[in-house]
Formats: C-alpha cells, sequence, structure tokens
C-alpha cells in the first residue's frame, strides 16, 4: 500500500467513527427537542391548575426542565465544527486501548463513551504524553475536521517499542503542521495541540490566583482561555452559578478572541474590554479612545486615589474672597458657620460615610452646629429651633448647593478647570502634571480607557446616586397623598439600595486577566471590586508592558495575591514567531529591558526580516506596493502596525491605492492597528511603520515596539521614515 493509498485507508476508518459520533450526536439533539416540547406542554395544561391552586412549585419544576432540555439543545447545536479532533491509541495489558477526544463528550446507547470530553481526565495523556514519558499512549492522533467530514490526519508515534501491531504514521506531526497555517481574522482553539506546559496551567487548581507567564507567541491567551473553559467544566456549578470574567486590552483584541470559548462549548464566560469593566455601574458607559503617553501614566497611578477623594471632598459652592459660609437667622439671632467649621463638618462626615449616603448625616451636623448658637434668653422654644432652621430659604439654598447628589461623571469633569485640578492636587502632581491633567478633561474631550478606572474609584467613593422621587401617582389623582400606595416592602426597599457599601458592582466567582503586564494601578483597583471573593487567573508577560512603571505593576499584582493559595507557570516556547524574525526582536527588547523573558523559537520559515526606508512623501507609495507583494507571498492576513499619529492617516489613504491592485478578498486581509491593539493578535506577515515614532508616543517605549516585531508568523518588513531607525540593533 504506497503513501496515498495509507492515507485514504485510514481517513475512511477515521470517518467511519466520527459518523457514528454525529448518528448519536442527531439521536441526542432529537431527545432533547422532544423534552424541550414536552417541558411546553406540560406548562401549557399545567398553567390552568397552577393558577387555580395558588401553587408555582409544579410550575417551577416544569419551566426547569425545559430550560436545561433547550440549554442541553443548543451545546449540541453548537457542536457540529469539528466535534471530534483527536485519539489515542494505548497500550494496555490486555488488548489496545482506542479513545477519541472531542470537544464534548458523546457517548453511546450503552453509555460507553464515543467520544470523551477534552477536559476529562482521561483525556489528559492526550496533552501530556512524551516519547519520554508516554503515558501508555502509542499513536496520538489529531483529525483535521470540516464540519462532519475528516480531511487530515496528523500521527505523533510516542512509543516505538510498543508499536508491535505497526500502528501507521502519518503526517509531520500536528503541531507543526498547525503552525505552518494561514492565520484568519479571528483566534482559533488550540484544543487539538495543547502541549504538556500548556496543559498544566489550563488544568491548575481554581482557588487563589494563577499567575501564567512567558513571552511572545507562547500561547499565553488562547491557553487562558482553555482554563476558562475547563474551570466551568471542572466546577460548574460554582464559575457558571458565579460567572467568570475574561479582560483584554481592548476591543480589537476582544473582537479577535471572542470564537473560542464558544468553539469548546462554552457560552457562559463574559468578556470585556478594559474599558468595559465599568459598564455595570456608568449605565453601559464605555470607552475606546486612550490617551497619550503623559496624561495617561497621569491617570494611572495610585496617586489618583488621593487626588479623588480631594475632588469629593471639594464641594461645588464657590466659597468667593471671604470663603464660605451659611447664615440663618432664627427669630433675629443670627446664626453663622464660617468656612473652617464648615469644612470641619464635611470632613468629619465623610470620613465615615459616603457622600451619597451621607446628606442626613451632614444636615443634623449643621442643624446642631447652628443651634448651639441660640442664646440661651432667646425668645424660642429649643425644642423648635432645629425646624425653623430647616425651613429657612438660605438653610435649603445652601444645603442644595453644598451636598448636592453627585454623579461620578459630573465631579471627574470639573477636572477641567484648572483652578480646580491645581486645589485638589496640591501636593500630590507637580505642575506639568496637572496641565496634562485638566487639558484632557477639556470640554470636548470624549472618555478615555484611562478614564473608566477613575470613573468606577469615583462610584466606590461617592455612593449610589439617591432614588429620585418620580412625583404623584399616574393612575389616582392627588395619589402622592395616600399612604397605602407606598408599601413596607418600597420603603425596605429603599433603605436597603441606599445603604449598600458595594452598590451595583458585578462580582464574578473568577476573574481572568489577560495582557495584564498593561493593567495600571487604577484599574487593579477597578477590577478588584469584580473579584473581592473571586479566584484568579492573571496572564502577561513584563517585558511587553506599556506601562513606564515596571515595578508598580508588580507591586500591584503581588497586593492581588496577597496571602492567597497562588501558583505560577512559565511558558517556554514560541510557537508564533519564526526564529529570525524573534531573533531581530530578541535584541531590540534586551537593549531596553535585559531581564526579558525570551522564549525558545521552535521553527524557521528561512526569511529574514525586512529593515526598509521610505520617506514621509513616499510612504503611502512604499507601503502599497509592500502590501501588494505580502499578499501574493503568505495566505492569510497582512497587519500594518502604525503609530497612532499614523494610523488614521494611513487608514484612509491605503485602501483606496490597494483596491486598485488587488480583489476584495486580498483587501479584507489588510488590518490596520496601534502596537497597543496589536496586543495578543497575529498575523501572517506584518509592517511596522515608523518604529522610531512607536517608541517615542509610547509610555512603554520599546517594550511596545517589542509587542509589534514579535506579530508575524512568516515575514516581517520595517519601514523607518525619512531616515534609518534608531531602534535599530547595532549589528
Amino acid at each position: 500500500m504506497n503513501d496515498s493509498e495509507l492515507l485514504a485507508h485510514e481517513l475512511a476508518h477515521e470517518q467511519a467513527h466520527v459518523d457514528a459520533v454525529y448518528a448519536r450526536l442527531d439521536e441526542a439533539t432529537r431527545s432533547a427537542r422532544d423534552a424541550a416540547q414536552t417541558g411546553r406542554q406540560i406548562f401549557q395544561s399545567d398553567r390552568q391548575t397552577w393558577m387555580r391552586e395558588e401553587d408555582g412549585t409544579a410550575l417551577f419544576e416544569r419551566d426547569a426542565f425545559t430550560f436545561q432540555a433547550a440549554k442541553r439543545l443548543a451545546v449540541l447545536d453548537a457542536e457540529h465544527e469539528g466535534l471530534v479532533f483527536g485519539r489515542l491509541d494505548l497500550e494496555e495489558p490486555e488488548e489496545r486501548e482506542v479513545r477519541y477526544i472531542g470537544r464534548i463528550g458523546v457517548r453511546d446507547e450503552d453509555y460507553e463513551p464515543l467520544v470523551i470530553d477534552w477536559r476529562a481526565r482521561a483525556a489528559e495523556p492526550f496533552y501530556r504524553a512524551t516519547p519520554q514519558q508516554p503515558m501508555d499512549v502509542v499513536r496520538r492522533r489529531v483529525l483535521r475536521c470540516r464540519n462532519d467530514q475528516v480531511v487530515g490526519i496528523e500521527d505523533d508515534l510516542l512509543d516505538a517499542e510498543s508499536n508491535t501491531d505497526d500502528l501507521p504514521i502519518i503526517g509531520e506531526g500536528a503541531l507543526m503542521a498547525s503552525l505552518s497555517r494561514s492565520r484568519g481574522t479571528r483566534m482559533k482553539d488550540i484544543v487539538a495541540t495543547i502541549q504538556a506546559e500548556q496543559d498544566l496551567a489550563i488544568r491548575a487548581d481554581h482557588a487563589g490566583v494563577t499567575i501564567i507567564s512567558g513571552g511572545p507567541g507562547t500561547g499565553k491567551t488562547v491557553v487562558a482561555l482553555h482554563r476558562a473553559a475547563y474551570l466551568l467544566y471542572s466546577n460548574r456549578r460554582r464559575f457558571e452559578r458565579g460567572g467568570i470574567l475574561v479582560v483584554g486590552p481592548g476591543p480589537v483584541f476582544m473582537n479577535y478572541i471572542e470564537r473560542v470559548l464558544p468553539s469548546l462549548g462554552e457560552d457562559s464566560v463574559v468578556l470585556r474590554a478594559i474599558g468595559q469593566v465599568a459598564g455595570d455601574v456608568l449605565g453601559g458607559l464605555s470607552a475606546e479612545q486612550v490617551d497619550d503617553a503623559g496624561t495617561a501614566a497621569v491617570k494611572g497611578s495610585l496617586r489618583m486615589v488621593g487626588l479623588l477623594k480631594n475632588l469629593v471632598n471639594l464641594p461645588l459652592v464657590d466659597p468667593g474672597s471671604d470663603g464660605l459660609s451659611l447664615v440663618v437667622t432664627v427669630k433675629g439671632n443670627v446664626l453663622k458657620l464660617n468656612d473652617a467649621q464648615l469644612s470641619r463638618i464635611r470632613s468629619g462626615v465623610l470620613s465615615h460615610q459616603r457622600v451619597n449616603l451621607a446628606r442626613e448625616s451632614a444636615e443634623k451636623a449643621l442643624v446642631n452646629a447652628l443651634a448651639t448658637q441660640v442664646p440661651e434668653d432667646a425668645d424660642v422654644d429649643p425644642d423648635a429651633v432645629p425646624e425653623l432652621i430647616t425651613d429657612s430659604a438660605a438653610y435649603r439654598d445652601f444645603v442644595d448647593a453644598w451636598w448636592p447628589p453627585l454623579s461620578a461623571p459630573d465631579v471627574l469633569r470639573r477636572l477641567g478647570d484648572p483652578r480646580v485640578t491645581a486645589k485638589v492636587a496640591d501636593g500630590i502632581l507637580d505642575a506639568d502634571e496637572q496641565a496634562l491633567l485638566a487639558a484632557s478633561y477639556a470640554e470636548g474631550h470624549d472618555w478615555t480607557v484611562a478614564d473608566m478606572a477613575l470613573l468606577d474609584e469615583l462610584v466606590s467613593v461617592l455612593g449610589p446616586e439617591p432614588i429620585e422621587d418620580h412625583g404623584p401617582n399616574l393612575f389616582i389623582e392627588g395619589g402622592e397623598n395616600v399612604s397605602e400606595f407606598v408599601t413596607t416592602a418600597d420603603r425596605l426597599r429603599r433603605t436597603i439600595e441606599n445603604d449598600l457599601t458595594d452598590d451595583r458592582h458585578e462580582t464574578y466567582a473568577h476573574v481572568l486577566v489577560d495582557e495584564s503586564q498593561d493593567i495600571t494601578p487604577m484599574q487593579w483597583r477597578m477590577l478588584r471590586r469584580r473579584g473581592s471573593q473571586a479566584s484568579w487567573t492573571i496572564v502577561g508577560d513584563i517585558a511587553q508592558s506599556s506601562w513606564p512603571d515596571l515595578d508598580e505593576v508588580g507591586r500591584a499584582v503581588r497586593d492581588l495575591v496577597g496571602t492567597a493559595p497562588h501558583r505560577e507557570f512559565r511558558l517556554s516556547v514560541n510557537y508564533r514567531s519564526p526564529a529570525e524574525v524573534f531573533d531581530l526582536a530578541s535584541k531590540v527588547v534586551q537593549v531596553s529591558y535585559p531581564r526579558a523573558d525570551l522564549p525558545r523559537a521552535v521553527r524557521s520559515t528561512g526569511f529574514d526580516p525586512e529593515l526598509l526606508e521610505t520617506s514621509s512623501s513616499a510612504l503611502v507609495s512604499d507601503l502599497v506596493r509592500i502590501v501588494d507583494r505580502l499578499t501574493d507571498a503568505v495566505g492569510g492576513t497582512v497587519g500594518i502596525i502604525a503609530p497612532p499619529s499614523r494610523l488614521d492617516a494611513l487608514k484612509r489613504l491605503l485602501p483606496p491605492r490597494l483596491g486598485t491592485r488587488m480583489n476584495t478578498a486580498n483587501l479584507d486581509r489588510v488590518l490596520f492597528v496601534t502596537p497597543l491593539e496589536a496586543k495578543g493578535l497575529e498575523y501572517d506577515a506584518v509592517v511596522v511603520v515608523a518604529p522610531d515614532e512607536i517608541v517615542a508616543e509610547s509610555p512603554g517605549g520599546v517594550r511596545v515596539l517589542y509587542v509589534a516585531l514579535t506579530r508575524p508568523t512568516q515575514r516581517l518588513v520595517t519601514l523607518d521614515v525619512d531616515g534609518p531607525g534608531a531602534w535599530r540593533p547595532a549589528p
């Protein structure tokens, strides 16, 4: 039997098993649909009985039954894309055992496994076995499927001595075959090619904090996503009920990874870009825009905690040249509180209560301070003094201005006034930093990603805004005066809502933070509010950090870990970057960060990086020729990574010129991103435009250029503008 005949024979053999799996899956799908239909019928027949007997137990049980059937049906419908991807041939004492591995488990009528879920313990040898430690595995086979058709086979022989029946070995090995395939616009799961060191991180215990580190191309992101799927499988009740939050650097990244978990049969995980995390307390508000490097460094610093507290404590009332004062007349007696007295009252109240929950306490303190000024011989009943004070128009107008309900956006916008910024930042920021901060909130400026953490901090400091009185009852004239329309439950609800200490922050059972090296100290505070009782997975590489103070980043992670149980995993192999590309990138980053964790690149393409130059006037035309050449050379995506100052112009000018030279399909393969947006992404070929400007425009400097240089899987081109770049390593 020649090679082509052997391949055809093996494909037909595996297809027979896959056909049996799908036949069983179709049967299970019909069963789930029947169960859902039965649930609906029971619901309809029991509805009248339930309403007549006023007993919801039966209806609840029917609803739960129907929900579970429908949920299982959704999973079954979703798993027709490459359901079976692996096979193990194991050497057992009595006879050879065959195990098929897939995205979900499927059993036959006798409850024997047709497919084992990749997360099950029985599937571990598929990922852990090596020629040195075969774990009884003779042959590991990866099936490449398109829908329900087996289109390719890649084998690894792990125990040649045990291959007594001469199992055929086909292909070059699954991992190397997958690495050579073209990249698309969405990340794909690696469930068929997970490596042993990756599998250890995926299956680590959920408790405490799991830290996954490694250089570019080591698969940190996809390992973390597979870990989320594994946690749901191994402890579904805890994590499906409590929720898993996955946080990434931006919308481009989140769009890139959004299909990985659904492809693994999990869709109950919440994915949020860091600029979207605070939406739960800000009415869905989010941000994509980023500040310039200097402003971002100020807003991300822990110094903003003290500054924001000063801002909250600063009354909205203009004190005037003589300072703030409150003057009330009671029966001819002039009662007055000066600026210093008012400041002491405000500080005292805010030392133990938040602003939006403390107005009642503040008013009591004001009234008490004023009432003590009434002379004992005054012609006024002492018991009537508090009411006389609070009925005064001067008092009411002052309190409404001095202690209004505050919203986080309104408070933060006050920093647009340089006088306010100078007052609250005195001793915290220098003059240049104050100017940057005030300018970022000038009229017309949009919210930025860094602002979301500051707004979240303010919500935590301010407390929830008081519930508004919505006015008269809409259905009965004068209903606002009828006490029966305000129930005890209503009053309790309002009391509870106004007394909550963590108000509306959504919390999760597990928080997974990717590209953690870019999370600012203020953003870590925001994330911790979502995971106060959570376990954590933290993924990153300090050498790729865009944050200027690496020690501050390290402290933030150490503070999060604290005394909790934790474990660390280092991924040591770069599967993405060709050795030729990574050799250049390594030399670049080591100049500014000698401690960089440099993984081992495992493959070579034979194509060295092209270090080209152009002029400002010829930039677009030269880029057109380069991109045209690269789209012919590679079968997948071509990424153009440019500094923020140039990206918009290139996105506007390049596509029309490219469109005259290539068809629409090829044009769709060309993607434009900034270096920060490129984090976690990969392309077949990359053009890095103006590397020196990338360094200058990022707070992370050369480390951000390192990110850009390590995105390609095949070809890298750098394009200096107006002369050779200072970034280039010495020969």
